[in-house]
């Protein structure tokens, strides 16, 4: 028996938690849709949306809402509540 601490996943589109972690760190350097037009980045926006929408239904499917994970992971950068 292995004493990794690390979470198989059971299903095939589950990352595991290192995996998940690296895949939100990555996500919080992306531009946001909003960002992406053709001035900017040319021809390849369309491109850049998908690859966009590729990493956030990935977020979705291990249960990760792609809106909270900036805050998530510099929770010194997350605006404060005032509610």
């Amino acid at each position: 028996m292995s004493n990794d601490t690390t979470t198989e996943p059971s299903n095939p589109d589950q990352l595991s938690d290192d995996a998940l972690l690296a895949l939100k760190i990555a996500f919080t350097y992306m531009p946001k849709p909003i960002e992406v037009n053709r001035f900017d980045h040319g021809e390849n926006f369309e491109k850049i949306l998908a690859d966009i929408q590729t990493v956030r239904e990935m977020l979705l499917i291990n249960d990760v809402d792609p809106d909270e994970v900036a805050d998530e992971i510099n929770p010194d950068s997350a605006p404060n509540s005032s509610y």
